[in-house]
C-alpha cells in the first residue's frame, strides 16, 4: 500500500471537453489503482470524473464517490463505484471528499475545480489539514494559474514559504511521488511572522 492511502480527485464533468484530458484522467485513475491508493472523488460517471473512476476500476482499484443528492437525482451518479455515498449538499461532498483523503490532485476543469483546489489549499495553508495537494498540467491547462501565483507572491498576496503548498506536474508518477513525499510548512510559523 503506498503511503497515501487515498486521493481525491477535482476534475471536470464536462462531456464536451478535448479527448486528450480523457485519457489523462483515465491514466490517474489506472496509476491510483496500481499503486494501491484508493479513488476519491465526486461520484460522476460522466467527463473527466467518469474517466478517473472507470480508469480506477479497471485496474481493479477501490472507487469512493461523494455526490450531493441534487446531482445523483439527475442520474449522473456512477453507480460502478466501490462505495458511492450520497450527501445533501455541495458543502458536505467537499467536506466529506477532505476528510476521506490523505492528498489531493486537480486535473483540468472549470469553475467547481478551481473552487475545490483553491479551497484545499487554503485548508492546508491555514493549518486545517496537513494533506499535499497538486496539479496536473495537462498540456498547459494550469500556465495560466502557476504564473498568477508566482505574480501572487511577487507582490505580497502569498508568502513564498507557502507557495509550495500547490505543486504543478506534467507526468502523472511525478505528481504522485511528489504528493507521497511532500513536506508541508509548519503553519504556527508563519501566521504569527510579519
Amino acid at each position: 500500500m503506498s503511503p497515501l492511502g487515498a486521493v481525491c480527485v477535482y476534475c471536470a464533468s464536462s462531456e464536451a471537453v478535448v479527448a486528450r484530458y480523457g485519457a489523462a484522467a483515465r491514466q490517474v485513475g489506472r496509476r491510483l489503482a496500481e499503486r494501491g491508493v484508493r479513488v476519491v472523488y465526486g461520484g460522476g460517471r460522466v467527463g473527466l470524473m467518469g474517466q478517473v473512476a472507470d480508469g480506477a476500476l479497471e485496474m481493479g482499484g477501490e472507487v469512493v464517490g461523494v455526490i450531493p443528492e441534487r446531482l445523483y437525482a439527475l442520474e449522473v451518479g456512477h453507480e460502478g463505484c466501490t462505495r458511492l455515498e450520497v450527501v445533501p449538499t455541495m458543502h458536505d461532498r467537499k467536506a466529506r471528499m477532505a476528510e476521506l483523503a490523505d492528498a489531493f490532485v486537480a486535473l483540468p476543469g472549470g469553475w467547481g475545480t478551481w473552487e475545490e483546489l483553491l479551497e484545499v489549499v487554503t485548508w492546508t495553508q491555514l493549518g486545517y489539514h496537513r494533506k499535499p495537494v497538486g496539479v496536473l498540467d495537462v498540456d498547459g491547462y494550469y500556465a495560466g494559474l502557476r504564473a498568477l501565483l508566482e505574480r501572487a507572491v511577487g507582490e505580497g498576496f502569498v508568502r513564498p514559504e507557502v507557495a509550495g503548498i500547490l505543486s504543478f506536474h506534467t507526468e502523472v508518477d511525478g505528481l504522485l511521488d511528489a504528493l507521497a513525499a511532500a513536506e508541508l510548512p509548519e503553519v504556527e510559523r508563519w501566521l504569527v511572522e510579519p
